[in-house]
């Protein structure tokens, strides 16, 4: 079981098992999916309805993610870091909780938005090769850390995700020696496992190697499936989560956030944290 411990994200969110709630924007612009007729101003709406939906619903932080941005790429343009800093920039107004950002897969561009929002923390794959449905896949921590230096945005805590979803490492090794690895080579702030795609649960044995691994080091998140069903479950291992397809209506990535979900969840890790 993961040790009782504080980290930086249980003083930033007070909770002892925190839980980051996705607020997932609609398709941007250049994108396949984007709604040119509704335009912006129906993205920043559809936005403040789920944060207005994750808040109610008693989330600790939020994270901003273009999620909708399919078919995805591993770069981001100008177009999406615009539109993403806009989004986050015009909704800080409206946020209780602390927040982060995630650039879908550009960690440049995520620390890009971070840096001008004032997000607290932010998630992306950092580091590591991958080949998958995008194809190959290569990150190295050291540019991340030069580029949040460069920024000025030493203080945007970076949370690791250490097993892509939609691919595989190329060169394959245990979970645990990744995330050891990771640890002494990169300093993540946290590091976050995760399913195969999205919305579908990590392992709870993942877990548990990756916590042992890391040994409190830095805090251990559930990054994908998580649900009040899995809850007491994979928080056994884990020290918080970030979830996302489960808190919408029916369960179901594409929709709106549902307060009543987002209650039920919620109440499922008081009771176990």
């Amino acid at each position: 079981m993961s040790p009782v411990m504080s980290y930086w994200l249980n003083d930033l969110t007070g909770a002892r098992k925190p839980i980051i709630g996705m607020a997932h924007l609609p398709a941007l612009p250049g994108t396949p999916l984007y709604d040119a007729t509704g335009g912006m101003p129906a993205v920043r709406e559809w936005v403040k309805r789920d944060l207005e939906a994750l808040q109610a619903g008693g989330i600790h932080a939020v994270m901003f993610c273009n999620e909708n941005d399919r078919p995805y790429r591993l770069d981001a343009d100008m177009a999406t870091v615009a539109a993403m800093g806009d989004v986050v920039a015009s909704l800080r107004g409206e946020l209780s909780v602390p927040f982060g950002v995630n650039v879908l897969w550009d960690p440049k561009a995520t620390l890009a938005v971070a840096a001008g929002t004032g997000a607290a923390f932010c998630r992306e794959i950092f580091t590591g090769a991958f080949a998958g449905d995008f194809g190959l896949w290569v990150r190295s921590a050291g540019d991340a850390f030069r580029y949040r230096r460069e920024l000025g945005a030493e203080n945007v805590k970076l949370i690791f995700n250490i097993n892509a979803e939609f691919a595989a490492p190329i060169a394959p090794r245990p979970l645990g020696e990744t995330a050891k690895s990771v640890l002494f080579s990169s300093s993540p702030d946290a590091i976050c496992v995760s399913g195969p795609i999205t919305s579908q649960p990590a392992d709870a044995s993942g877990l548990a190697e990756v916590s042992g691994a890391v040994k409190g080091a830095v805090p251990v998140l559930v990054n994908t499936g998580f649900k009040a069903s899995n809850a007491a479950e994979l928080l056994a291992f884990a020290d918080g989560a970030i979830v996302g397809s489960s808190l919408k209506v029916d369960g179901i990535t594409w929709n709106p956030v549902d307060a009543a979900r987002v209650r039920q969840l919620m109440d499922a890790v008081a009771a176990v944290s």
